[in-house]
């Protein structure tokens, strides 16, 4: 089946470095195309100006636009993890160079938001039992990193 949407990521001048960045994080990850500007387009010709790359299956393009867009939280890329070790490899290789944010969200060293979570957090915070739900979403709410275990232990209660 054909996407029909696929993410557009503006950058000033590091599309192809930090989509060969992202795809060097992901298992599944690789650079499907890189196009080039002409002669007489508004950047000079021969600079990178998209890079179709592949994360996990989801596809993404990098694009070269210049300094009048940057990212912010509005949007973020969601990484839905298995287990504690998953959340620890994305975490610290998507926040080499960036921050920490609260919940589970950090900003990599382009900017750019992402969500690590692991998968049993969605599960947690809509457990139909409503305190059981509450103690996850509290615990998640005093995190960066997500904990896998003191999720768990404040889930049981």
């Amino acid at each position: 089946m054909q996407r029909k949407i696929t993410p557009c990521l503006w950058f000033d001048s590091e599309a192809e470095e930090a989509a060969r960045y992202y795809v060097s994080i992901f298992k599944e990850g690789r650079i499907l195309k890189v196009s080039r500007f002409p002669e007489g387009t508004p950047r000079p010709a021969g600079m990178v100006m998209t890079v179709e790359f592949e994360l996990d299956g989801q596809r993404l393009i990098a694009l070269n636009g210049g300094p009048e867009f940057t990212f912010n939280e509005a949007v973020s890329l969601s990484v839905e993890c298995e287990d504690q070790e998953e959340v620890d490899h994305y975490w610290a290789r998507l926040g080499e160079g960036g921050e920490e944010g609260p919940c589970g969200w950090l900003k990599d060293r382009y900017g750019l938001s992402w969500q690590v979570t692991p998968r049993v957090l969605d599960e947690m915070m809509t457990d139909p039992d409503p305190d059981r739900a509450r103690r996850a979403t509290e615990a998640m709410m005093g995190m960066k990193k997500i904990d896998v275990q003191a999720l768990k232990d404040a889930y049981e209660g």
